[in-house]
């Protein structure tokens, strides 16, 4: 059962979307195609019904993005640090922009995302002031063998009143999540029922990209 205490409204949601796109040969991830429309699109619209706000945390291309998010009342906010540090700065820029309790950061490269990822994570939450999701790391998995469960620390549900904890530890040169989320009592949400086996599948090359879109469930209009 998903904490009571903790509605929708109290959570922003933030698409990260503010990476290098290194792997992919530096194209803007979150506004490559998936089944017609962008992947970060895919994302917010998946989010938005298990959340309040939404925000995009996006380093470039911020007007496509504003308009990809307009119909769904999405501000874009950027990384406060230049040279595209990671994804705890979009942690950082979506903190410096949540009006909310809490925080609830996913990639834009992970189309199929949980449509209950925030309840599970509310679920999972006891009394701890992060979530991690858990789920099926299908990336790695050999030919032959079953994927395993590992950490997905980008699907992270923060609470606001981190901020400051977090802008210390990136300002003091940290880069990693586990590192920083070490620091702060955190809880595990395991993703491993039926049903999520492709929820955290990520799309880091074109290639996987394409991968994805032939495994993907085809999108109802």
């Amino acid at each position: 059962m998903a904490d009571s205490r903790i509605t929708p409204e109290q959570i922003t949601g933030c698409v990260l979307a503010g990476g290098r796109g290194a792997r992919m040969g530096g194209v803007d991830k979150g506004l490559q195609s998936f089944q017609g429309l962008p992947l970060a699109l895919h994302a917010l619209q998946r989010l938005a019904p298990q959340v309040g706000p939404l925000l995009i945390n996006a380093n470039r291309n911020t007007a496509a993005y504003a308009e990809l998010g307009r119909p769904l009342a999405a501000e874009v906010c950027a990384d406060s640090l230049p040279d595209y540090p990671g994804p705890l700065a979009g942690f950082m820029a979506g903190l410096a922009h949540c009006r909310t309790p809490w925080l609830l950061c996913v990639p834009c490269d992970t189309p199929l995302l949980p449509l209950d990822l925030a309840a599970r994570m509310l679920a999972s939450r006891g009394d701890a002031d992060i979530v991690i999701a858990h789920g099926w790391d299908t990336e790695h998995a050999q030919p032959g063998q079953p994927p395993q469960l590992r950490p997905q620390p980008v699907f992270c549900l923060l609470r606001a009143g981190l901020a400051c904890s977090l802008e210390r530890f990136i300002t003091s040169g940290g880069r990693k999540i586990d590192a920083w989320t070490g620091q702060h009592h955190s809880a595990q949400a395991v993703f491993d029922r039926p049903g999520d086996e492709q929820a955290f599948s990520n799309a880091n090359t074109l290639a996987q990209l394409l991968d994805l879109e032939q495994i993907a469930p085809e999108r109802q209009s």
